[in-house]
């Protein structure tokens, strides 16, 4: 998939910037602090979630906690793949997401193949999120359904001697891409589980059936959540283990802290009923789907993540990230577009030799940062090169 019109009004260090990307590999150059990763944090925000900062969406805006932003964009079929497969593309469309509604973008896709997509906030309604698909207001979750995007960021670099809850995040987007209803599932089961730990939190008043019920979807929901991610980690897993020894450190993946039982739905919703009064007396529920942990491993060291060193770490990332495009463009027929957030920076040359040959012959739209051209010699002549100076964006 690829963007092939970016439209941004307002939002971070820009007023307003159209840029309109090839289908292929993006370069955005230009100083620290300019707004390069601002660009891929607006991208980022073409799927469900908070984008690649996490950040609340008022604090995006230009004038943060003030006004409104829009991101808006066109999905465009890329072209063949060199190995010959298709994908699907996307593109933003003007939409701006200020005025008092949401207007249908100006670009109709009808006989072009595209679609036509679009996110915001209102200044009037700082933290509800506007979806616009094909001039239909949609839902943030339904954005999966027409595009995936991965990305690796420099804070990244903390997610094996951080908290899982990181590393959770991180996994997640990847079962995303592969499945889009797994968000629908998240949301549903975090919906839940609030309204059952609020229950808990005063049992004298807490109505049981409406308290079961509430266990009820979180094991229906967990359960699915579960379920993804198991699939998601044996096909990655195998793929992972697959590969040659190269210029990136192999991976090796598993899972810790809390699994599903066999039967997970109803096996789950009594582990729920049974802990009512631990979870109760935490203030939180302590089992279930947000409390596994992502583990990674150094399969050439046989080392854990958290105990390689930086280098190795992002090595292990970007491992992950790669291998889990292919996967996604095997499995699901759509590449994901890939945010690579000062990558080149970090490798010597001939990692980044390998990186960009490698990107270059599996197809699909990539976006990387850079503070200097000469990162980038290596790329094909067919990368739409960007300068991001002052809040604008040129070509070239």
């Amino acid at each position: 998939m690829h963007l092939s019109r970016l439209s941004l009004t307002d939002f971070r260090s820009y007023a307003d910037a159209v840029l309109s990307p090839g289908p292929g590999l993006v370069v955005l150059t230009g100083e620290n602090g300019a707004g390069k990763t601002n660009i891929l944090e607006a991208v980022s925000l073409l799927t469900p979630g908070r984008g690649l900062r996490g950040a609340s969406l008022s604090d995006m805006a230009r004038q943060a906690g003030a006004g409104g932003f829009s991101v808006a964009a066109r999905l465009l079929p890329p072209p063949p793949f060199k190995g010959g497969d298709r994908g699907v593309g996307a593109s933003l469309e003007e939409a701006s997401l200020m005025a008092p509604t949401v207007p249908t973008p100006s670009h109709s896709p009808e006989g072009e193949g595209g679609i036509d997509i679009g996110t915001g906030i209102l200044a009037t309604a700082p933290e509800r999120r506007q979806v616009r698909i094909n001039g239909a207001t949609g839902s943030a979750t339904a954005l999966g359904e027409w595009l995936s995007i991965l990305w690796l960021t420099p804070a990244m670099d903390r997610l094996f001697t951080e908290g899982a809850s990181g590393r959770r995040r991180f996994f997640d987007r990847l079962v995303l891409a592969l499945e889009p209803s797994h968000a629908t599932h998240a949301a549903r089961y975090e919906a839940a589980m609030r309204a059952r730990n609020k229950l808990l939190a005063e049992p004298e008043t807490a109505d049981p059936a409406w308290l079961s019920a509430l266990e009820a979807g979180m094991a229906e929901h967990g359960a699915r959540i579960a379920e993804a991610r198991e699939r998601a980690l044996a096909m990655l897993g195998e793929r992972l283990a697959a590969q040659a020894d190269g210029p990136f450190a192999r991976a090796g993946l598993a899972f810790g802290g809390w699994r599903p039982a066999e039967d997970a739905e109803s096996a789950f919703r009594a582990e729920l009923k049974t802990a009512r009064g631990r979870d109760g007396a935490a203030g939180r529920t302590l089992a279930g789907p947000h409390r596994t942990d992502l583990l990674v491993t150094h399969l050439a060291k046989g080392q854990a993540a958290e105990h390689c060193s930086t280098g190795e770490q992002k090595a292990l990332l970007l491992s992950i990230i790669l291998a889990h495009a292919d996967l996604v463009a095997d499995r699901a027929g759509r590449r994901p577009i890939l945010l690579l957030d000062e990558v080149a920076a970090h490798l010597d040359p001939s990692r980044r030799t390998a990186l960009f040959a490698r990107l270059e012959s599996a197809g699909g739209q990539v976006w990387m940062t850079g503070t200097e051209r000469a990162l980038f010699e290596g790329l094909g002549g067919d990368a739409t090169l960007l300068t991001v100076a002052n809040g604008n964006v040129h070509h070239g």
